[in-house]
């Protein structure tokens, strides 16, 4: 399963059951894969912690992802 980071600021968010949004990407903290097409099962991890914090499938490419930086990416 593909990785994907977010910042610390997402945390809360994401554990309320929000969808994880572009911005948690690509601001400092973030990181993305090379490569992702949409619709592909991804792993989603916090900067500075070891365990994923949610599992989901991405409704954006990240190329999208880093273009538009807005809307929901997983």
């Amino acid at each position: 399963m593909h990785r994907m980071q977010v910042d610390k600021g997402a945390i809360r968010f994401v554990i309320g059951g929000a969808n994880v949004m572009c911005p948690g990407f690509t601001s400092p903290g973030g990181s993305l894969p090379e490569q992702l097409g949409v619709d592909v099962p991804v792993a989603i991890y916090v900067e500075g912690k070891e365990h994923a914090l949610a599992i989901g499938l991405t409704k954006m490419s990240t190329s999208d992802i880093v273009t538009i930086n807005k809307g929901i990416a997983v």
